[in-house]
């Protein structure tokens, strides 16, 4: 696939703000700091169109951005940052799950995992949810520049392990790294293919 233009279209707070369901989208997230700007502006080659920070939590709000004018790419807060009042942290849950289970054009989530850490509990309780509600998604290990292959390779294995234990079949998974452009393809071509599940259902 290639990207020929990506725009922001809207932010959104709550669910009844999303734009209309008519395009395909696919949702990238992750705990927070987990590279998911950094991701996103490579998948796209547009710097700045996910905004970077140094501080965890920076995504608030549902972010569309419209991508070949087809389909949405969509930005998702991130998880697991304490730091978050107890009311936030509820009123974003809420949102998400509304928007995971209620979403029709909502094609695939990606779940963003650090390839630099071993498989945490709240990752593997948080994708274990989305299969109990039927929410189609895929594994991103991310910043795969920062630590060897051999490295990289053993603890997406210790992942697999992990999830086998409880799991019938693994979600797909696709190694990345934003600053050498490591998975671009992969992910672009996983993302072209499964487009003809929305066609077929319209």
């Amino acid at each position: 696939m290639i990207i020929r233009s990506a725009t922001f279209v809207t932010s959104s707070a709550k669910f009844n703000q999303l734009p209309p369901p008519d395009l395909p989208e696919y949702a990238f997230i992750g705990r927070s700091n987990v590279g998911k700007s950094s991701l996103l502006n490579m998948l796209v080659s547009r710097k700045g169109l996910a905004k970077i920070s140094c501080s965890p939590g920076k995504t608030q709000t549902i972010n569309h951005f419209l991508i070949n004018e087809g389909w949405y790419l969509v930005d998702l807060p991130g998880y697991g940052y304490a730091r978050r009042s107890q009311k936030m942290r509820a009123e974003w849950d809420r949102l998400f799950n509304t928007y995971v289970t209620k979403r029709e054009n909502l094609i695939s989530l990606f779940v963003l995992l650090d390839s630099r850490h071993e498989p945490m509990a709240s990752d593997l309780a948080f994708m274990e949810r989305l299969a109990l509600n039927g929410v189609p998604f895929a594994r991103v290990f991310t910043k795969t520049d920062k630590v060897s292959l051999a490295e990289a390779e053993k603890n997406r294995n210790l992942h697999d392990r992990a999830m086998l234990g409880t799991w019938e079949s693994l979600p797909p998974a696709f190694i990345t790294s934003a600053e050498k452009g490591t998975g671009r393809e992969e992910l672009l071509e996983y993302i072209s293919e499964n487009m003809i599940f929305f066609k077929r259902e319209k």
